[in-house]
């Protein structure tokens, strides 16, 4: 994988192929088998970049605060559309750095080997 950067038609394609439902299942069958691992990276990630402090409290006080039943409603999903959305380019920045590194411990194999 290396560091380059990738172009937008790289990473389109990139996407499109793995909208292929068996390469997803590959996928979420591998993340099955180590999300407590990922879950824990994922959490420290979110924690150093601090995106859970007390603006998050700040931001479940505002969305449960409001008296309109509907309005709450509205708030509360909103801010679990917006977190979910951060959780999942943080999961995203995650998992390229996995796969970089997995790309470095298959480079250092194979210069074991030679």
């Amino acid at each position: 994988m290396g560091n380059r950067a990738y172009t937008d038609a790289e990473l389109e394609a990139a996407i499109a192929a793995m909208a292929d439902p068996e390469r997803l299942r590959e996928a979420q069958d591998l993340v099955t088998r180590q999300a407590p691992a990922l879950a824990r990276v994922l959490a420290a990630a979110l924690d150093e970049g601090g995106w859970f402090e007390m603006g998050h409290a700040q931001a479940v006080r505002e969305a449960t605060g409001h008296d309109d039943v509907a309005e709450r409603v509205r708030a509360v999903r909103t801010m679990l559309a917006e977190e979910t959305r951060l959780g999942m380019l943080v999961g995203v920045a995650v998992g390229f750095e996995l796969a970089r590194e997995l790309d470095r411990g298959t480079e250092e194999l194979g210069s074991q080997n030679d």
